[in-house]
C-alpha cells in the first residue's frame, strides 16, 4: 500500500525522468526548439475558435427563466437580511450584557 506522499514522489521522479529524456531527444517535438511558431496556428486563429468553442458551449447551458432569477434572487436578499439581523442581534445582545457586566 502506498500512501500519498510516496505517491507524490514517484510522480516527481516520473517527470523529472521524462524532462530528461526530452532533453535527450529534441528532434522528436518537431526541430527542436520546444514549440516552434512556425508549428502553431497564428494567435487570430486560436482566438476565433476560441470563441466559436465557447459560444457553442454556452448554447448547451440551461437557462434560468425570468421568473426563477426573480425567485432566487427574493431567497437571496431575504436570507441575507435574516442572517445580518441574526447576527446584530446577538452582537447587540453580547455588547449590552457586556456592558452591564462591567458597569460602564
Amino acid at each position: 500500500m502506498v500512501n500519498r506522499a510516496t505517491k507524490r514522489l514517484l510522480a516527481k521522479q516520473q517527470a523529472a525522468q521524462d524532462r530528461q529524456q526530452a532533453r535527450r531527444q529534441p528532434a522528436a517535438r518537431g526541430g527542436g526548439g520546444g514549440g516552434t511558431r512556425e508549428a502553431r496556428e497564428p494567435f487570430r486563429r486560436r482566438t476565433v475558435a476560441f470563441v466559436k468553442e465557447a459560444r457553442n458551449e454556452l448554447r448547451k447551458v440551461a437557462w434560468p427563466s425570468r421568473g426563477e432569477v426573480l425567485t432566487y434572487t427574493v431567497v437571496v436578499l431575504v436570507s441575507v437580511t435574516f442572517i445580518t439581523l441574526v447576527v446584530f442581534g446577538f452582537d447587540f445582545a453580547f455588547g449590552k450584557s457586556i456592558f452591564r457586566l462591567y458597569g460602564r
